[in-house]
């Protein structure tokens, strides 16, 4: 049960995130959803605590994993790096990373506060 429940989670996640980025069509769109991402993640840490771990895994591992990817962040920065736009490329990578870490610390923060 707790396989199907992350496949669909899982498929649940990726066409959210496909959905965005037919919204927003750019790099920025991988970048908000890494920070939503991020965000969740950290908040689950406390608020999933309590969870079953069928439902833990389900959105951390299904949702969660199929809609922020890592995968999709590295070839932006190699297509904006290959387009002659090095500068946005460093500014896209050291954006997601340092609000990435942000985000997630303030939903790990979040999480705490509540739980």
């Amino acid at each position: 049960m707790a396989v199907l429940l992350i496949a669909v989670a899982g498929a649940a996640g990726v066409l959210a995130r496909y959905g965005i980025g037919q919204l927003t069509p750019s790099l920025w769109a991988t970048f908000a959803v890494n920070v939503a991402g991020s965000f969740a993640v950290g908040l689950l840490v406390h608020l999933g605590r309590d969870w079953s771990s069928e439902a833990r895994d389900a959105v951390g591992i299904g949702f969660l994993g199929g809609f922020t990817t890592f995968s999709t962040f590295t070839v932006q920065a190699v297509l904006e790096t290959d387009g002659g736009r090095p500068g946005l490329a460093a500014l896209y990578v050291g954006a997601s990373v340092g609000v990435g870490l942000a985000a997630a610390s303030a939903g790990y923060l979040a999480g705490r506060a509540i739980a």
